[in-house]
């Protein structure tokens, strides 16, 4: 696996948030959903960046369907 150091494998939520340009609780419900995958480390919760790309992707190609 090719792993790049100035790229984090998981994700804050208010970094998720930031990328985004979505507020927090938006990305919360996301995740309640479960659109976006979480790991959980300890009582924190993580996104993965992989899980994070591949939404991105359904929803560019959701948005190309229409």
């Amino acid at each position: 696996m090719k792993y790049e150091s100035h790229r984090s494998l998981l994700l804050r939520i208010p970094e998720v948030a930031a990328e985004l340009r979505l507020a927090r609780s938006s990305i919360y419900e996301l995740i309640q959903a479960g659109e976006l995958p979480v790991v959980r480390i300890g009582r924190a919760l993580r996104i993965p960046r992989a899980g994070l790309e591949d939404w991105v992707e359904r929803q560019r190609h959701e948005q190309s369907k229409r």
